[in-house]
């Protein structure tokens, strides 16, 4: 006969062991994270993104060779001797996280799944924000929009961020960016940076439809707000062994019932490759109709070195 008081003290330890486990995940996010900042994207970043415009600094001496559409009349007229006005970029941002909660996520097949990995990238975005004083805040979906976190500064709101994308359970189990996408042009009036992690599977899909409704929200949305898209996938999407007759779980609950049976034959497994194939070249051909570049990153492989890219790339483009 089990005693009531064991189960109990075992399901609290369980629990404590859960939170440290999570606990100890966050901070090893920050660490990598934060050291990825500091080493490789501190200098790219500024230039990378571009602050809401211009603000009035202070009044000098004119000197020969400033602009004279730049003198303060009125200080000129009060002291006798001609002064400019001098302004400064205003560089306060808005970033907003655009995350993928969908329970597909939960694949890994490698050393972490993609949820870990997007808490990564997640993170590394947020960070380089707040270590230029600017605002972080997260729009996580499905389908539909389950949470959103309002913009704030401050580490300790980053870290909590970090938690929300780790430990979200979702109510939906499908995907749709076009839900993440249409929160933030209903709710941000103004320009923000939005960072959209997905997989990209369900905007992407064979349904022309799908496609259309993806790029009309990407289209609305990029004319207020800097789009910058993040695909993440796992290899064994990309790519089925041939192991022959397989069960799997469905983890979106796509209407395939609980036990579902797959034929991994080669034949099988070859027309599943071609058809991720024609998906991923839809999806790439929707960005570079938009001028979208796009980081693609993949669990199990490097992931900083083309991050670290990408900010090196768009910061070469801003500066010209």
């Amino acid at each position: 006969m089990t005693n009531p008081d064991t189960t109990v003290q075992t399901e609290a330890e369980a629990a404590r062991e859960r939170t440290m486990e999570l606990l100890r995940d966050i901070r090893r996010i920050e660490i990598q994270t934060s050291r990825l900042v500091t080493e490789h994207l501190a200098g790219s970043y500024q230039s990378m993104f571009r602050g809401q415009g211009i603000a009035f600094s202070e009044v000098r001496a004119y000197e020969p060779g400033d602009d004279v559409r730049k003198i303060d009349w009125n200080v000129t007229a009060r002291t006798g001797e001609p002064h400019v006005k001098l302004f400064t970029e205003e560089r306060e941002l808005t970033v907003m996280l655009l995350v993928d909660m969908s329970a597909s996520l939960s694949l890994g097949s490698q050393e972490y799944d993609k949820r870990n990995l997007v808490a990564r990238l997640a993170a590394t975005f947020a960070f380089s924000a707040i270590a230029n004083n600017d605002r972080v805040g997260l729009i996580g979906f499905t389908d539909q929009v389950e949470v959103f976190v309002p913009p704030r500064s401050g580490r300790k709101h980053v870290l909590s961020v970090i938690q929300r994308v780790l430990t979200h359970e979702p109510e939906h189990r499908a995907t749709s960016c076009v839900a993440g996408l249409e929160y933030l042009a209903r709710l941000h009036k103004g320009h923000t940076v939005s960072v959209l992690i997905s997989d990209f599977v369900d905007d992407t899909s064979d349904d022309p439809e799908a496609l259309a409704r993806f790029e009309h929200a990407l289209k609305v949305a990029r004319r207020r707000h800097d789009i910058i898209p993040i695909r993440v996938e796992d290899p064994i999407e990309l790519a089925l062994p041939p192991v022959g007759l397989l069960a799997v779980e469905d983890l979106e609950l796509l209407g395939l019932g609980d036990d579902l049976f797959v034929d991994l034959s080669r034949g099988n497994t070859q027309r599943f490759a071609a058809q991720v194939a024609a998906e991923r070249e839809a999806f790439d051909a929707l960005m570079r109709k938009l001028s979208l570049p796009v980081v693609s990153i993949e669990c199990g492989k490097d992931w900083q070195t083309p991050l670290v890219a990408f900010f090196k790339r768009r910061a070469r483009r801003m500066r010209r």
